[in-house]
């Protein structure tokens, strides 16, 4: 059974006034809810060339040389911080990581009192990913330089979303008109809103695929429609997004088992037939096989564009760090 939001998802204005016939007018990136369509669309054109450079020998250019960047991650990442080292690193950035288990903020030093010493270190990009839903927007208020979400608490992901769209984009041709389905541990998933936001922006048709315990409170004004069983779900999909369970968030009792959940939603190639022939496949990582995804379904060459999604992680960090740091550069954002 499914049912479907007629509520209007709304995209409120700017973080700050845009210059006059700016394509990205935000100081910061801390989620897609403010972006338009314009905006994205010119973070994944961006992006495209940086596609292309990432797979010369020469990797590197010097367009952001002399700028610094810093790398704040609370919470553990692997994937995202080292995307966002390399592409920090390939842009000619100082880049720099800190490592907060041995930093003061394990002394007691509170999350304003680290943004104000930061700041006096005049950084020109700061990338944090914090488990607290809205510490990055508190802390972007207290900096001076642009701030780049790389995740907070079950909020937001937004160059996670960013590198799913130009993934399918790149795969499919186009975002708008494509059934794109979100499976899994949805209301944990900050990746979840992050891509919801964004594919509905770009005109693509939502479907959310979950038993009801994962589900987000606020379904209901996603503008998406919401499944429970996966043949219903994954009627006529062009792309399906796996996501991972989140045990480590979950207070309480979501589900009854890890191997019943794989059997009524975990993504096999029996499920995958009831999509289209020729579905995309993704997940963000770390995959748990045999539990949200099979081997044969994750590795499947034709279907499967998970490496790929990596691949793209890259590029659209690597154009965020440029767009951001514009303006800084005395270049106009046009």
């Amino acid at each position: 059974m499914s049912t479907h939001s007629t509520s209007p998802v709304s995209y409120p204005r700017a973080d700050v006034d845009p210059p006059s016939g700016s394509l990205f007018p935000h100081k910061h990136l801390l989620g897609i809810w403010n972006l338009d369509p314009t905006a994205i669309k010119f973070l994944l054109d961006t992006a495209e060339k940086y596609v292309d450079q990432n797979r010369q020998a020469k990797k590197t250019t010097p367009t952001c040389a002399g700028l610094t960047q810093i790398n704040l991650f609370f919470e553990n990442s692997t994937r995202t911080l080292m995307s966002f080292e390399i592409a920090g690193k390939r842009l000619g950035m100082d880049t720099i990581s800190m490592a907060t288990g041995s930093s003061s903020i394990k002394k007691g030093e509170t999350l304003l009192d680290t943004a104000a010493t930061l700041n006096a270190m005049h950084p020109d990009v700061l990338v944090m990913r914090h488990a607290d839903s809205g510490a990055v927007k508190l802390l972007s208020e207290k900096m001076d330089c642009a701030v780049i979400n790389a995740g907070d608490g079950r909020s937001e992901h937004p160059t996670q979303a960013l590198l799913d769209a130009l993934t399918i984009r790149r795969r499919k041709g186009k975002i708008h008109g494509q059934t794109i389905v979100i499976s899994g541990d949805i209301a944990h998933s900050r990746v979840a809103r992050s891509n919801i936001y964004l594919l509905n922006a770009m005109g693509a048709r939502v479907r959310l695929v979950a038993p009801p315990t994962l589900l987000p409170k606020d379904v209901d004004r996603l503008g998406v429609e919401v499944f429970h069983r996966m043949d219903e779900g994954l009627k006529g999909a062009d792309v399906v997004m796996m996501l991972r369970l989140q045990q480590e968030r979950m207070t309480g009792a979501f589900l009854p088992s890890l191997r019943e959940y794989y059997r009524f939603w975990g993504l096999t190639r029996e499920k995958l037939a009831a999509a289209k022939e020729d579905v995309l496949v993704m997940h963000p990582g770390p995959m748990n096989r045999g539990v949200e995804i099979a081997s044969d379904v994750a590795d499947d060459i034709d279907r499967s564009a998970i490496e790929e999604q990596v691949e793209m992680g890259v590029a659209v960090r690597m154009a965020c760090l440029d767009i951001l740091t514009r303006e800084l550069r005395g270049e106009a954002l046009k």
